[in-house]
């Protein structure tokens, strides 16, 4: 069972370092505000993880992979939020000051990365397609819980060393042509997520 969890945390860790919109609003977070705001993206992301990793221990997010009409409405608001989150990094709303005296923006940043892991319906079939494939069959619900869990330490390891990394490397986003270039990767990345995930069929 040991070696079932590890080989498990292994697949989980790969898919964990896969770019993704969380890292892509990690990132945007991290140029708006800094570390600290990067850090409560990061957790955003990761509640949101442990409420759909809830949600798959209940058997809830069979029933909305199971019912088109639910499945879409979640998409449809995912897709316009990660457009949303786009379109404001290619106009640069955090404007032209460094990072480093960018005044933390409180809960909003945790909000960010929670509503763009909720609205992500691909998370919702993850947990509930592969996830239970990787858990001990021994063990029940109680493996496929013990997997969320892992998940969600992993992403909160990975997202918060990321967030390190870009802070290590303020200097280089103070500036301007940097923050600004950074922008609009960030903003056409988002975006190239968005229309990925209004094209792909469930």
């Amino acid at each position: 069972m040991v070696l079932h969890l590890l080989a498990a945390a292994g697949v989980l860790g790969l898919l964990t370092i896969v770019p993704g919109p969380d890292m892509a609003v990690v990132t945007r977070r991290a140029l708006v505000g800094g570390q600290g705001d990067a850090l409560r993206a990061g957790a955003g992301v990761v509640c949101g993880l442990l409420v759909w990793g809830c949600l798959a221990v209940l058997g809830l997010t069979a029933l909305l992979t199971a019912s088109p009409g639910a499945y879409l409405v979640v998409k449809v608001v995912g897709v316009g939020y990660l457009a949303f989150l786009g379109f404001q990094a290619l106009r640069g709303g955090g404007g032209d000051s460094p990072v480093a005296s960018t005044a933390p923006t409180r809960g909003r940043p945790f909000l960010t990365g929670l509503a763009t892991n909720m609205l992500n319906p691909k998370i919702a079939v993850f947990y509930t397609a592969l996830l239970p494939t990787l858990a001990p069959p021994s063990l029940g619900a109680w493996g496929l819980g013990t997997l969320v869990l892992i998940h969600a330490v992993l992403t909160l390891g990975w997202l918060s060393g990321y967030a390190y990394l870009l802070n290590r490397a303020r200097a280089l986003f103070e500036r301007r042509r940097v923050r600004r270039a950074l922008d609009r990767v960030t903003g056409v990345v988002l975006i190239t997520f968005a229309v990925r995930l209004a094209t792909e069929r469930t």
